[in-house]
């Protein structure tokens, strides 16, 4: 199916929100890729994204009262509920890998487009894309990090060798920057 408009998405949730399941369908037929694209980036395993985005869209469907159109898009919004829950489950995963298993995991890689890749695609993460390039390299590179690939604070002090407050720091001056350049 393709890509309804931010306008056709909010309706399809309002409607959601009053138990319609013909709308909830529509809206995971038109999103599902996409949002299917999100899990993928984060979790690079196909089982594991498919698991993630059939949760997303119980609590989407639970939550579709919860949108409310005036703090993001409606793709956005959905996109963050599966962005969260993938995170979670790569923060589990990552608390009982062995070993073992860690090296193979890397060595995995899926033949679909990435997240990424899907999301450039769009009018909105084209803005996105012009605003993160404003920020400086490490500021950018840790919120890209943080945010398509979930890596926590810690780990992205680590790998650009950065105490973790500098990390912390330049996540949430750049997210509040990233908000004036989108609200402008």
């Amino acid at each position: 199916m393709t890509e309804l408009a931010a306008q056709d998405l909010e309706r399809l949730i309002a409607r959601v929100s009053l138990g319609d399941r013909d709308a909830f369908k529509r809206l995971y037929d038109s999103t599902s890729a996409k949002l299917f694209g999100v899990a993928l980036r984060i979790l690079r395993r196909r089982d594991r994204a498919e698991d993630v985005v059939q949760e997303s869209y119980m609590r989407i469907w639970e939550r579709a009262q919860s949108y409310a159109p005036e703090k993001g898009s409606p793709i956005g919004w959905m996109a963050s509920i599966v962005r969260h829950r993938a995170i979670d489950r790569l923060r589990r995963q990552r608390e009982h890998a062995s070993l073992e298993e860690a090296p193979e995991r890397e060595r995995v890689r899926d033949p679909a487009p990435d997240a990424l890749e899907h999301a450039m695609r769009s009018a909105e993460a084209r803005r996105l894309s012009a605003c993160l390039e404003e920020l400086g390299g490490k500021q950018r590179d840790c919120i890209v990090l943080a945010f398509y690939q979930g890596h926590t604070h810690e780990e992205l002090a680590q790998r650009v060798d950065v105490p973790l407050g500098t990390v912390k720091s330049w996540i949430r001056r750049g997210l509040m920057s990233l908000k004036e350049c989108l609200e402008r």
